[in-house]
């Protein structure tokens, strides 16, 4: 299913590259969104802990269940667009459905309403990431040309995070909405539609070839409990590969130490910066993750492209880790109440932490799946793609449990004044550097002596195609 050519063409780059905008958007708005849970319909850091953690498991659970569905489709239309086609849609209604919230009900109710909706939302974002992500692995068997292909889809996708915190001065806005909760009722109608169909154009352009005729696993009922045995079979196969085993587990510690903390900038901009009144705080929430966003895109994506051709993938990624960590350790000296432009100087450092991460770890992935072909002879970019991202989202449910335990921990609370938890939002300011900074550290431990160089892929590469041949 690779394409022999080194070079892809630009257009289909692009359309996969929507689809990761997609992929970004709805998470990226949700993060946004939730912040109304806690701060105008009540809800708990329990709550807000559990719905972060729970649906999240949920996904985690079938991702690679739709893998092993996903590289085992005997289909006219490929091993993928139809999955990507179908879980747009059920992402796109679940995700108008789950914001359909009233201040007027009670707490209990709006928290089991959002629960149930979650769980759909994110069935459908399994039945559509894997075999997306899974399309991308199988675009190019090229080394530097998946980094490309992967660097567009990141420059499209971050786009996501340029527009979704231009959401918060919206939402909070009452020349627009009359209440936050109005506003994501009707905002999340917009935003479930919009990006449903850019989801859609993987399914549509990228090009498949028909697999109606390939010797794949059998996907019928009854054999269904074999089928499971395989797949954690599978499972256990990909993790004995120890540069895939370092790929996920530093993605887990990045990527999950920078979501536990991400929504606290919100509190920490209001509530240390302007003294809790989100009106005088204006946009600076939201530029915090726009400017954060532009500098991902405009600075970290094209820099970390062009040095992974000249230093390698891994050099790359533990320079851009150790860049990150000087943007954190800034945040603690330039978040200053009254000078809120301060904490702007620190925003192109911290980026090249989860900017240079998921450019480089996704084409790393690939080549990894060549390393398992080599060895057992099978193809399996969505078993592979699952489990990356089993990682990362099972790591994302335990960074939304652990946001709202460190909120209790430190004892904040949205409804009281500044001035009376001082030393709650001391504790958000540290926990927001520290957190991040140890995740960082350990991923670049992990990562030191990983191997594959451009060399051993291309030393794999050419026994495939000799094996092929």
């Amino acid at each position: 299913m690779s394409t022999p050519s080194k070079s892809v063409p630009f257009g289909q780059k692009v359309a996969f590259g929507i689809g990761m905008l997609a992929n970004q958007m709805f998470p990226a708005i949700l993060g946004i969104f939730m912040v109304v849970l806690v701060q105008d319909l009540g809800f708990p850091g329990w709550m807000w802990g559990l719905i972060f953690f729970v649906p999240r498991v949920f996904d985690a659970l079938t991702d690679p269940i739709m893998g092993f569905i996903s590289d085992n489709t005997k289909s006219k239309w490929g091993r993928r667009r139809q999955y990507v086609f179908v879980g747009a849609i059920i992402m796109g209604i679940s995700y108008v459905m789950m914001w359909q919230l009233y201040k007027d009900n009670t707490v209990n109710y709006n928290f089991t309403y959002f629960m149930a909706w979650s769980f759909v939302f994110y069935f459908g974002l399994t039945i559509f990431s894997v075999p997306y992500v899974a399309m991308g692995y199988e675009m190019s068997d090229d080394f530097h040309e998946r980094t490309n292909i992967m660097a567009v889809a990141q420059w499209i996708g971050q786009w996501a995070w340029v527009i979704a915190p231009w959401f918060w001065v919206i939402i909070y806005d009452p020349e627009w909405f009359a209440s936050p909760e109005a506003a994501t009722r009707e905002l999340a109608i917009w935003v479930g539609v919009i990006c449903a169909i850019l989801a859609m154009v993987p399914a549509i352009f990228i090009k498949s070839e028909s697999t109606v005729d390939r010797d794949y696993e059998s996907l019928s009922l009854s054999n269904s409990m074999s089928s499971l045995v395989k797949i954690a079979k599978s499972f256990v196969e990909a993790f004995k590969i120890k540069a895939f085993r370092q790929l996920c587990i530093a993605t887990f510690f990045i990527f999950n130490a920078f979501n536990t903390v991400a929504a606290f900038s919100f509190f920490i901009i209001v509530y240390y910066l302007f003294n809790g009144d989100a009106g005088a705080a204006g946009i600076w929430p939201t530029l915090f993750g726009c400017v954060g966003a532009l500098a991902t895109t405009f600075i970290v994506i094209p820099i970390i492209t062009r040095l992974s051709k000249v230093w390698g993938k891994k050099k790359t990624f533990l320079i851009s880790q150790g860049v990150s960590i000087i943007g954190y350790l800034m945040f603690l000296v330039l978040f200053v109440p009254g000078k809120p432009y301060l904490f702007l100087i620190a925003l192109p450092f911290f980026s090249f932490g989860i900017g240079g991460l998921f450019t480089l770890m996704m084409s790393m992935t690939a080549d990894v799946i060549d390393l398992d072909e080599l060895n057992t002879g099978k193809r399996r970019e969505g078993i592979f793609g699952a489990i990356y991202w089993w990682m990362v989202k099972f790591g994302f449910a335990i960074a939304g449990g652990l946001s709202g335990i460190i909120l209790s921990v430190v004892g904040f609370d949205a409804a009281n004044a500044a001035a009376d938890q001082v030393d709650a939002i001391t504790g958000l300011r540290y926990v927001f550097t520290g957190l991040p900074i140890f995740g960082t550290l350990i991923a670049i431990f992990v990562m030191r002596d990983y191997e594959i160089s451009e060399e051993r892929a291309n030393e794999v590469r050419v026994a495939l195609d000799a094996r092929k041949g």
